[in-house]
């Protein structure tokens, strides 16, 4: 349920119906606008009597809302939320692109990976440390000592960064780095959720690979109902029936779609949905102009001998290319 105030409704009085909703056990989302404020009324609120709440005096008007996310709705929120990583801004129109290796491998290739990103205008730098694969025997990442490097790396070039988290248990690591990722594999993992909602970091949340914009929502809500606002959404690419060439199928209609039901920044990540280095320039302009506040793209400087997820990945000098492109874009961006 939202309830919309009227414009200069005294201040006593909303903060008596304040008070009232909270004696019903529901919690508050307050946005202010500048010709309105709104009150998002989060838990049951099948015991408020809606006729009641509209025939005061500073209601402009009450709505239910059927969507079972509310946090996360654009209906309580109508403002573009923009999210902070370490002094860069992600949404409200601020766009920022994320850059790096899929796996931490050494201090040399993060070091020179993080430069040659930087040089070429991304703003933060992305390094997998624990490596969910799908092979027991594919390299399972660096660990603890992947976060150590990626904290080098951003001493020596300013980005911060951004890796994933794949167990509560990994909590106490993650200390230093700026943006905890959940992968599409733990986008349902429900207590990681809960417990990311208690931390004071942001969070790059995937979709799951075989999930719906709704199931991706509520995960998104999952993480906000415990205090954390700030969420990233970001599109992957999905499993369909399509084998020919890519590893999934990127769903570009999620930016305008997630956009009119969300205040979260959603960005798009190519490379994981393509999985073929010469289809992520395309996908990367394509996901700009639909309107993306930003992109996920990984960049080693020797893909042929990379560790993880080689056959994806740019050289530096190609990814440099992208950016060039995304740039000359971002002027006609889609902007609903």
């Amino acid at each position: 349920m939202i309830v919309i105030l009227k414009q200069n409704a005294d201040k006593a009085q909303i903060s008596q119906l304040e008070s009232w909703i909270r004696s019903m056990g529901l919690d508050i989302h307050k946005s202010q606008g500048q010709n309105s404020t709104i009150l998002g009324l989060v838990g049951d609120t099948s015991k408020v009597d809606i006729d009641l709440v509209g025939a005061l005096d500073i209601v402009e008007n009450v709505k239910r809302i059927q969507e079972p996310y509310k946090n996360a709705n654009r209906k309580f929120h109508p403002l573009d939320t923009v999210v902070d990583i370490g002094g860069v801004k992600i949404g409200g129109g601020h766009f920022a692109v994320i850059a790096g290796p899929c796996s931490v491998e050494s201090e040399a290739q993060i070091c020179e990976v993080a430069a040659a990103v930087k040089a070429s205008g991304a703003l933060l730098l992305r390094g997998g440390a624990f490596k969910p694969r799908t092979s027991p025997y594919s390299f399972q990442g660096m660990r603890g000592e992947g976060i150590k490097l990626l904290s080098e790396a951003k001493a020596k070039t300013g980005l911060p960064i951004v890796t994933e988290i794949m167990d509560i248990s990994q909590l106490p690591l993650f200390e230093n780095v700026d943006m905890i990722q959940v992968g599409a594999r733990n986008m349902q993992n429900f207590e990681l959720l809960k417990e990311l909602g208690h931390v004071d970091k942001p969070i790059l949340l995937k979709r799951g690979l075989a999930s719906t914009i709704e199931e991706l929502l509520m995960s998104a809500e999952y993480i906000m109902a415990g205090g954390n606002e700030n969420v990233i959404l970001c599109e992957r690419g999905i499993r369909t029936f399509e084998t020919a060439t890519t590893r999934n199928t990127l769903d570009l209609c999620a930016i305008p779609v997630l956009k009119e039901r969300t205040h979260l920044p959603v960005i798009i990540d190519p490379s994981h949905a393509t999985g073929v280095a010469r289809l992520v320039k395309p996908m990367c302009i394509a996901a700009t102009a639909a309107g993306a506040d930003g992109l996920i793209v990984e960049v080693h400087n020797d893909p042929a001998h990379a560790l993880c997820d080689g056959k994806q990945s740019l050289t530096p000098e190609a990814f440099d290319d992208v950016m060039k492109c995304v740039e000359a874009i971002r002027p006609y961006a889609y902007k609903g």
